[in-house]
């Protein structure tokens, strides 16, 4: 039923509450777990970008040991950089994902769309059933 799961993290609060969910559906399904971390440098000087992807790569590599302590052995981790919400739904679709586990998150996407949450918005474009954990 859900064969691939795409987890998109951050260093949020809301990753860490949909953590426990992942590792569940993951361990009752037989699951493959992707890691996702995506950076939208737009706003960034490039010294601010290169301390983020270092940041990001840490986060990504403590995320998969943490679930493979666990048990959770078929994890893969992806580090894109771009538009949060389409980057999430792109490797959705590119990878086949069964469903997407993620957080309930504050950021607030700019030019109109000031109220709406990037977790909205993928629910708008998804390819695949969406999971957002308060």
């Amino acid at each position: 039923m859900f064969e691939r799961l795409l987890f998109p993290i951050d260093n949020s609060r809301e990753t860490s509450h949909a953590l426990p969910l992942v590792a569940d559906i993951a361990q009752r399904y037989k699951s493959q777990v992707y890691l996702l971390s995506v950076l939208d440098s737009t706003d960034l000087s490039p010294e601010q970008a290169e301390q983020a992807r270092q940041s990001i790569h840490n986060l990504l590599k403590q995320a998969e040991a943490g679930l493979q302590q666990i048990g959770i052995q078929n994890v893969k981790s992806e580090y894109r950089e771009g538009k949060v919400p389409f980057v999430i739904c792109d490797v959705a679709d590119e990878l086949e994902i069964s469903l997407i586990v993620m957080g309930s998150r504050g950021i607030s996407l700019a030019e109109g769309r000031k109220n709406e949450s990037v977790s909205h918005r993928v629910i708008d474009l998804s390819p695949c059933p969406v999971l957002v954990v308060p």
